[in-house]
């Protein structure tokens, strides 16, 4: 499955007139942005994907100049800056001493935890001065440094062998296989409503019996209404019960005390996101007053229901629970949104996000914490305005207060 939620992102950055044009279309292969000796000739962000071994799917982003001047200058700097809300690495791309300008941007990428390479163009025009630039950029940001010539190609090959190395690979996360072991009973509760699909199961709940089944320990599946009979006749004590988020207070209500419980949607953010940051984005529900806005963020597109669970259960939950009167926008797609979708936002609610990976979720986590923006799961915080919260992520064994 390939889609723009799974590509890396590099973003080429730098002052004016460097080549960050050149230095993209020899990478590319192709003239794709504008070169001309007029500074300021990108105006605009120009997107490109492409296959660059070792590293996988690309997509290059070419910025204009971050030194660009007059009113339109400023515009085109800040919308470059907010495509760095969205990329895994940057490129800085350079002709001459590092002044200004460069150490903003440096500074700019570090602070928002976006690792970067610098290249220094023009190797054809600066001879050996590119060499006594690469080691003062070297001991100046502790980044790797390559010399390149845009015009003759001279070090081009190079880039995709670095950027492989400056960009850290996902950590892979189980789903719930090291909160059980072999031989323990695990029950999946999985409701039967107007959404689930016909004839199936939705991808968790399988997902969850697989692992259960590799774990070696057993899988129970019930249906919310059947669960008290079948622990009453089971004669063994599940080691966890998983189920859907809108059962969780009825699966509590029939399960002991002492038997771990958590929603599949809970597992889904653990495993292809930021489950600490998804509970200690719950502290900003309550700070949330009159005419916030409220982006219900969804990884798929589906034809919703009358009683939706992200576009009216969770919404009504909401705002029954603050006592303000929200604004909420759906995003849905397995497309990246653009930061200028939800800069303004004061929260963000996610879905499980079942049908994108790991890689593409953490783009939208890492995207949500540059911006500041609380973002939560439908499973957490579904969990939390129950008041189950504390049960249900009692498993994890996670430091963490809500």
């Amino acid at each position: 499955m390939e889609g723009p939620g799974f590509r890396k992102y590099v973003a080429i950055v730098g002052k004016r007139n460097v080549g960050k044009s050149s230095f993209m279309n020899r990478l590319l292969g192709q003239e794709i942005s504008i070169v001309s000796e007029v500074a300021g000739t990108t105006t605009d962000p120009v997107f490109k994907s492409m296959e660059l071994r070792p590293l996988g799917p690309v997509t290059f982003v070419d910025t204009p100049g971050f030194d660009d001047v007059g009113y339109l200058g400023k515009l085109r700097v800040e919308r470059a800056r907010k495509i760095l809300y969205r990329v895994d690495a940057a490129i800085l791309v350079v002709d001459d001493m590092p002044g200004e300008y460069e150490n903003s941007i440096a500074e700019l990428l570090r602070s928002m935890d976006i690792p970067f390479m610098v290249v220094v163009n023009k190797e054809d025009l600066l001879g050996s001065k590119a060499w006594e630039l690469k080691k003062n950029y070297e001991s100046k940001y502790h980044v790797a440094v390559l010399v390149v010539s845009a015009k003759t190609g001279k070090g081009i090959e190079s880039v995709g062998d670095t950027l492989k190395k400056i960009i850290p690979d996902e950590e892979e996360i189980p789903f719930l296989s090291d909160l059980i072991d072999g031989g323990d009973l695990v029950v999946l509760v999985v409701p039967i409503d107007l959404g689930a699909p016909k004839g199936r199961l939705i991808m968790p709940q399988v997902h969850g019996i697989r692992e259960v089944l590799d774990a070696e320990a057993l899988a129970l599946v019930v249906k919310e209404r059947e669960l008290r009979y079948a622990l009453k006749n089971i004669g063994m004590k599940p080691k966890l019960v998983v189920t859907d988020s809108q059962s969780i207070t009825k699966v509590i209500s029939d399960i002991p005390e002492d038997v771990n419980v958590t929603t599949f949607s809970i597992l889904e953010t653990r495993y292809r996101g930021d489950l600490l940051y998804s509970i200690e984005s719950l502290k900003a529900i309550d700070e949330l007053e009159d005419g916030d806005k409220v982006v219900i963020m969804e990884a798929c597109t589906h034809r919703p229901l009358t009683e939706d669970i992200g576009r009216v259960k969770i919404p009504r939950w909401l705002v029954n629970h603050t006592g303000a009167q929200l604004e909420f926008k759906v995003i849905a797609g397995r497309e990246f949104p653009d930061a200028e979708e939800v800069e303004d936002a004061k929260l963000i609610i996610h879905c499980g996000g079942c049908v994108i990976n790991r890689n593409a979720m953490m783009k939208r986590v890492r995207m949500a914490k540059r911006l500041g923006i609380p973002m939560v799961n439908y499973g957490v915080i579904i969990c939390y305005l129950h008041g189950v919260i504390d049960r249900a992520i009692k498993v994890f064994n996670l430091d963490v207060k809500v």
